[in-house]
């Protein structure tokens, strides 16, 4: 194959941020043991909204993509002419699909556009978060919750991870952020039992599909196909929002390399211009921080997720308490998001961002099945 609501609070984007960085990097060094990509001609399955273990979502059906609501016994379409609600329920052991003068019920609900193949439409958990997809919404259930999956093309979700990861950037480091998300998506195994991702940083996080003029889907659109190699092979390249002038190796991370290392490389920008940080912590709180990713996550689940944002900090004693003073956001392993933008702004391009650092990796085309 190679030729690589509304929005969420900052609170609870940062706490999923840390709370998932161990479990990333430990599955994707089995997915590099263990892999085939999870991706199948082209599309790949993103399990959305998840975060809200709901037992109800609506589906809004649209006047340009009506849906085919199809349960496998029976079918119903909505949208026809005008938009329409659809509310999905668990009930009877069943998941039932409904509008206002028809049902279907099933184990599995597909919604599609009429003609088959991918709809735009909204989809939402009421109370909570609505938004708008591309693609074929596939719901599926448990004992206790519904469980909507996205099947998607890979390039709108891209654009989509774009957006959400890293926006306001300038373009040579959106296309950056694109041919990692890329490679990620490409090489990473399965990851969830009914999606081949989840839509927040446990796997990367993704909103809405951008518009096609945006920034986010021009970098898509140029980067098409483009992702990471190290000695021919893709892998799934990882990514922090600061590195705080340093970027880490997985062994400096407590991690072992199954794969490419991670070359720890200095970032220039976060070096002249520090994403600093300070926190308070108690003289036990203090001595239990270990030098390891797995020790700031553990420590952020206790204490929160500001209280140790990154493993670059310095620690003195003070009043019975100790305060730490460091620089950088997240474990710091591949692209520094930060830098990224400063390199391009200085002129750079994705492809000198990459070679910065990804030290030894290729950028290379894929083409899928």
């Amino acid at each position: 194959m190679l030729l690589r609501i509304p929005v969420l609070a900052p609170t609870v984007r940062t706490l999923l941020l840390h709370v998932t960085i161990a479990r990333r990097i430990a599955l994707t060094a089995l997915a590099l043991a263990t892999a085939v990509p999870a991706m199948a001609a082209g599309r790949v399955s993103i399990a959305v909204l998840g975060l809200f273990h709901s037992r109800q979502v609506v589906v809004e059906a649209l006047p340009s993509f009506p849906l085919l609501v199809d349960s496998g016994q029976r079918q119903l379409v909505a949208g026809v002419g005008a938009r329409q609600r659809i509310t999905v329920n668990c009930a009877g052991g069943k998941i039932v699909a409904q509008t206002m003068d028809s049902q279907v019920a099933g184990d599995r609900i597909v919604f599609e556009a009429r003609p088959g193949g991918d709809a735009e439409f909204f989809l939402s958990v009421p109370g909570k978060l609505r938004r708008r997809y591309r693609g074929r919404l596939i719901v599926t259930r448990d004992a206790r919750e519904l469980f909507p999956v996205v099947e998607m093309e890979l390039e709108t979700a891209v654009a989509s991870v774009i957006a959400a990861e890293f926006s306001g950037a300038p373009l040579e480091a959106l296309k950056a952020q694109a041919v990692v998300a890329r490679s990620y998506l490409i090489s990473s195994a399965r990851r969830h039992r009914y999606a081949d991702f989840c839509d927040t940083t446990h796997c990367q996080f993704l909103r809405e599909p951008p518009p096609a003029g945006s920034d986010a889907g021009r970098a898509a659109r140029a980067t098409r196909s483009l992702v990471l190699a190290w000695k021919g092979k893709p892998f799934p390249a990882m990514y922090s929002a600061s590195c705080g002038g340093h970027t880490h190796s997985l062994a400096q991370a407590g991690y072992a390399a199954v794969d490419y290392p991670y070359f720890p490389v200095e970032c220039a920008f976060c070096r002249r211009a520090p994403d600093k940080w300070s926190s308070r912590l108690s003289e036990d709180d203090a001595a239990a921080l270990g030098s390891s990713e797995r020790a700031r996550i553990a420590a952020g689940r206790k204490l929160g997720w500001h209280a140790v944002p990154s493993n670059t900090y310095a620690k003195t004693q003070a009043d019975g308490a100790y305060e730490l003073s460091g620089t950088g956001r997240g474990h710091g392993i591949g692209l520094c998001q930060r830098g990224a933008a400063g390199m391009a702004r200085e002129g750079k391009d994705f492809r000198a961002i990459l070679a910065h650092y990804f030290p030894n990796t290729t950028v290379e085309s894929v083409t899928t099945p």
